[in-house]
């Protein structure tokens, strides 16, 4: 069975999947990257400094790359714009599963557009009765494409998984900085717009009128670095927050193992957010906008994590504070979350689950859903206002 996979680049969300496909195929596997990554990202720590063998480059051997598309059992086809190298499988009628954030990041309003339903007609709903299923990577996405009436009861919970780390989950809990004095508190995203950075200082600005016991560390860079670190200051918020600039993921995954608290302030343009697996896979109890794709597939609200719903800081402080005054129950989310992804929204599971949907499309069969949760369960019409 012969499996390609093609995406614009192979980063360290990617290369666990990968691994473990390989790790079944063997040289029957093959990830195709369609152009070269970023210098930002290369500097952050994103480009694999060893390249799995299973890696080929399309810009480099295009021929090759498009021979191998067209002639696998089953292609995965990772949310790239440009299809052209796709399009003689569609024509084919060879089974694909499309990998695909939402299409309606900015809002579904957009969907009216004429231009903008032909375009999706094309790509996707013509296709609605061909061996193409679609991997969902976020809540909504399902939500998006059932507006364009595509994929119907062909579309499965998927996602980003980076790496999963096995923890003594209690011992790492202990190690948390979790004090009388002081409970840690992590943000790390870029500061762009959409991150919504000037939120952090606003609960912080929240929590110091009633408390001192806490310190929020912001990791990452980017154009509102400079006016949020003026807003710290106007605020006289110094105390409480620090910005520790941009780490590797290396760099950023032991931080959080040492942080009992995670925040998430992205709002609907964050596809996935595999921060979220990372901080929720070293026991972080995380606090996330339920806008966030990830939120709602790997968060029940009270359990193993916190959503909110309005983006303020005073919603954002009533769900933080009692993580604060109760350390059993800041440690029981952040058990809880560590067990949502060692035990189901992993690479490992994720892979084996896809591989017996693949057999099945490599056999000329509708998939069989044999999981009522997690990756490769169906996925189901999630309403934003819901």
């Amino acid at each position: 069975m012969k499996v390609t996979f093609v995406s614009n680049y192979i980063n360290h969300h990617q290369i666990p999947l990968s691994n473990v496909l390989y790790e079944h195929l063997g040289d029957n596997y093959t990830f195709i990257q369609t152009e070269p990554m970023e210098e930002e990202r290369i500097r952050l720590g994103w480009n694999p400094e060893d390249v799995p063998p299973y890696v080929r480059y399309a810009y480099e051997e295009r021929e090759a790359c498009e021979k191998l598309i067209l002639d696998s059992d089953v292609v995965i086809w990772g949310g790239l714009e440009d299809e052209t190298m796709l399009q003689p499988r569609l024509q084919a009628v060879k089974p694909i599963l499309r990998y695909s954030e939402r299409l309606y990041k900015t809002g579904q309003w957009k969907a009216v557009s004429p231009r903008g339903l032909r375009k999706k007609y094309l790509d996707h709903t013509r296709y609605r009765k061909a061996p193409v299923y679609l991997l969902c990577a976020g809540a909504y996405v399902a939500s998006d494409f059932h507006i364009v009436r595509a994929y119907p009861d062909k579309m499965l919970k998927w996602g980003y998984f980076p790496e999963c780390k096995e923890h003594e989950i209690v011992k790492l809990w202990e190690e948390k900085e979790y004090t009388e004095e002081k409970k840690e508190i992590l943000w790390a995203a870029r500061f762009i717009d959409w991150k919504h950075p000037e939120l952090v200082v606003e609960l912080a600005e929240e929590l110091a009128k009633v408390r001192k016991d806490f310190h929020i560390t912001m990791l990452g860079g980017g154009e509102l670095q400079s006016a949020i670190e003026s807003l710290i200051q106007e605020k006289k918020l110094e105390a409480f927050i620090t910005l520790a600039g941009t780490q590797t993921p290396s760099g950023v995954r032991e931080l959080m193992e040492k942080t009992p608290i995670f925040l998430m302030t992205s709002d609907r343009q964050e596809g996935w957010g595999a921060v979220m697996n990372e901080a929720m896979n070293s026991g972080c109890a995380v606090i996330a906008n339920r806008m966030v794709g990830a939120g709602p597939y790997l968060i029940e609200h009270g359990r193993n994590g916190y959503l909110y719903r309005k983006e303020t800081a005073r919603e954002l402080a009533d769900l933080i504070i009692p993580l604060l005054d109760r350390r059993g129950l800041c440690r029981g989310i952040g058990v809880q979350a560590y067990e949502t992804i060692a035990g189901e929204w992993n690479a490992r599971t994720a892979a084996e689950r896809l591989l017996l949907l693949i057999q099945d499309m490599a056999e000329g069969k509708n998939p069989q859903i044999r999981w009522t949760s997690g990756p490769c369960s169906k996925a189901e019409i999630i309403k934003e206002r819901s």
